[in-house]
């Protein structure tokens, strides 16, 4: 509602264009910035910050009129960062020592005279993107400074090299189509897709380095995303020095395929969006395997139960790059397959591929699907059987457990993949 409203320009019928909604806008931006600073009880409030957002759009709204206009916002730039540098300074007086420089106070004042000037310059909903983040950036001060505080060396070091694969390296990757002999790639696309699955597993692992050991549902869904193979690695530990876990650790398992379908789910569909055709296909089948993995673990296991699990960081860019080859070995071979064998071919080589990354195969899969080369219905198959095969390997893992958590995983994971097959059956060849 709000979007739509901020992208057609008019609220109640007054048009975002008028000087007057701009103005009382900037206002309105402006106290909801100072809110928290209020809250805080630091030098500037409510009343401050709202007057600065007001003074930014004034500006902006006089400047369209005068030939000075620029000169104009500038000075008032310049009296906006010497109220900040004053409030900087009182957090050295000593009746001020408990502020200490108030830089974000300081800072914020300038961003909140920006976001006036975004609102007056016709740029609403950038504006309020600005004031919202922002917002959000004071009010989880405590929340940052602790996951600032608690990382490591080695994960600073991994989030420097996120940045590189996601905002240096895709810039200078070529626009398009390309011919990589029979295989025809986007190299862009395919590029977003590594930082898309490395983004998840690097939100995930964070997830559950901080909340890991507050429930099943953390444990098992979140730990999927980051890692599925621990997930069942950490269960098997588990379960071996407490056989009466095993309810909860076939519970956990689930909610790890459930991340992994769900992962899978949000790839093919994300970058089908993007190519004029999404691909509906995989939502029921997918979306079964995910709601029934989320009820069987439901009913068979308490969610309050609680387990520490350890993850090493997910990422580096020896890692991406690793899985970058992975995944254009098989969009290679699932090329080749699919032009030597057919539909069988392709399908065989999901099969397999999906046993070392049901990832890769629905990046490929998405890929080959968005180039023209696969139909809808061989994408849906290709991408469900990569994650059957994700499945299977969980299966597999758990034999080397006690009996009753092996002999369960098999049968709950042997009923899901049951149904999503009847239903992928439906969708696809009779619907």
């Amino acid at each position: 509602m709000a979007s739509t409203i901020l992208q057609t320009g008019t609220f109640f019928g007054f048009s975002f264009d008028e000087p007057v909604v701009q103005l009382a806008m900037a206002a309105a931006l402006g106290l909801f910035l100072g809110l928290e600073r209020e809250w805080s009880e630091k030098p500037a409030g409510i009343r401050t910050f709202s007057l600065t957002c007001l003074l930014g759009a004034l500006f902006t709204v006089i400047a369209r009129e005068t030939q000075y206009g620029a000169l104009l916002i500038a000075i008032g730039g310049l009296f906006v960062i010497s109220q900040s540098v004053l409030i900087g300074v009182q957090g050295l007086l000593p009746s001020r020592s408990t502020d200490s420089l108030s830089l974000t106070t300081s800072v914020s004042m300038l961003v909140t005279y920006g976001v006036g000037i975004l609102v007056a310059s016709g740029f609403v909903l950038e504006g309020v993107t600005v004031a919202v983040v922002s917002s959000t950036l004071l009010v989880l001060k405590r929340e940052l400074h602790e996951i600032a505080g608690a990382l490591s060396r080695e994960e600073i070091q991994s989030a420097i090299e996120f940045a590189i694969l996601a905002f240096v390296i895709y810039p200078l990757l070529p626009t398009g189509v390309i011919e990589v002999g029979p295989v025809p790639f986007e190299p862009r696309i395919a590029w977003l897709m590594v930082v898309t699955v490395a983004g998840i597993g690097i939100l995930n692992y964070a997830l559950v380095r901080s909340y890991g050991g507050r429930g099943i549902a953390v444990t098992g869904f979140f730990g999927g995303l980051a890692s599925s193979a621990a997930v069942v690695g950490a269960m098997l530990d588990h379960v071996d020095q407490n056989t009466e876990a095993a309810q909860y650790g076939v519970a956990a398992v689930l909610l790890a395929n459930a991340a992994m379908a769900l992962r899978n789910l949000g790839i093919a569909v994300a970058f089908t969006i993007s190519a004029g055709t999404v691909l509906y296909g995989v939502v029921a089948p997918l979306g079964v395997l995910v709601v029934g993995s989320f009820l069987i673990a439901w009913l068979i296991a308490d969610w309050n139960q609680e387990i520490e699990m350890e993850f090493a960081s997910p990422f580096s860019l020896q890692n991406a790059l690793a899985f970058g080859s992975v995944f254009l070995f098989i969009l290679a071979g699932s090329t080749v397959a699919q032009a030597e064998f057919g539909t069988a071919g392709l399908y065989l080589s999901a099969l397999i591929s999906g046993l070392v990354s049901s990832a890769g195969v629905t990046t490929s899969a998405v890929l080959l699907f968005r180039a023209g080369t696969i139909g809808s219905s061989e994408t849906v198959v290709a991408i469900l059987l990569a994650t059957a095969a994700s499945v299977l390997v969980k299966v597999g893992l758990s034999t080397a457990g006690p009996k009753p958590f092996a002999r369960d995983v098999t049968l709950w994971s042997s009923v899901l993949l049951a149904v999503t097959g009847l239903v992928t059956v439906g969708v696809v060849y009779v619907g």
